[in-house]
């Protein structure tokens, strides 16, 4: 329930800033939110994720290294602390894409426990620990 709870509060955050936003369908590939100005003069697409811990850290799957566009964007949401405002950090997609794929090959080339090679996996990960990307709505230029 976390994941529907994100796309709901981003839906939210972006209307109290004045613009439009759609919950899109389950089924609509790596698009959760539609979302425009008031003028509907810009369009844009988002993908929520959702954690729940206190640490600005997220999982993707490897299919959001190729799938990245200049009206495409993440919108990652930290539900740590129920009795507070969630965190949101706003990202463009081609930013996570890069991130996530050099992130992954560097873990590849790193030895694992007892040095052991590490086993690829569709597993990505994406992190905002110096909070660069923290209530940065400006990015998404509605």
């Amino acid at each position: 329930m976390a994941g529907v709870a994100g796309e709901y509060y981003v839906a939210a955050e972006l209307s109290r800033r004045g613009h439009i936003a759609s919950i899109s369908l389950r089924n609509t590939r790596g698009i959760d939110i539609l979302a425009t100005n008031q003028e509907s003069t810009r369009s844009i697409t988002i993908q929520v994720k959702t954690n729940q811990i206190a640490k600005p850290v997220w999982i993707l799957n490897e299919k959001a290294e190729s799938f990245h566009a200049d009206n495409h964007f993440y919108v990652f949401v930290c539900l740590s602390d129920y009795e507070k405002r969630p965190e949101f950090h706003i990202v463009p997609s081609a930013v996570v894409a890069e991130h996530i794929r050099v992130d992954h090959s560097s873990w590849l080339a790193r030895p694992g426990r007892n040095g052991v090679e590490h086993s690829d996996s569709a597993i990505r990960k994406f992190e905002d620990t110096e909070k660069k990307y923290l209530e940065q709505w400006h990015l998404l230029r509605l």
